[in-house]
């Protein structure tokens, strides 16, 4: 996707400002935890791939509390 902004230019649609590294620390994190595809983490809008995140740290620190 496209947009066309003042002056001219040209820029590619997605999520501004959200480092690309940190989007694939968080894919791999999901990842390594669940056992999902790459490609169904990669096409989860920002909120729910961080919904999960933060469902899978808590579920850690849990285990971790408990001794489990």
């Amino acid at each position: 996707m496209r947009a066309r902004f003042r002056g001219g230019h040209d820029r590619r649609g997605g999520v501004l400002g959200y480092p690309l590294a940190q989007m694939l620390e968080e894919v791999a994190f999901i990842a390594y935890h669940f056992h999902w595809p790459l490609d169904e983490i990669m096409v989860m809008e920002h909120a729910d791939r961080r919904h999960w995140v933060e469902q899978i740290s808590a579920i850690n620190l849990q285990m971790n509390e408990s001794g489990g």
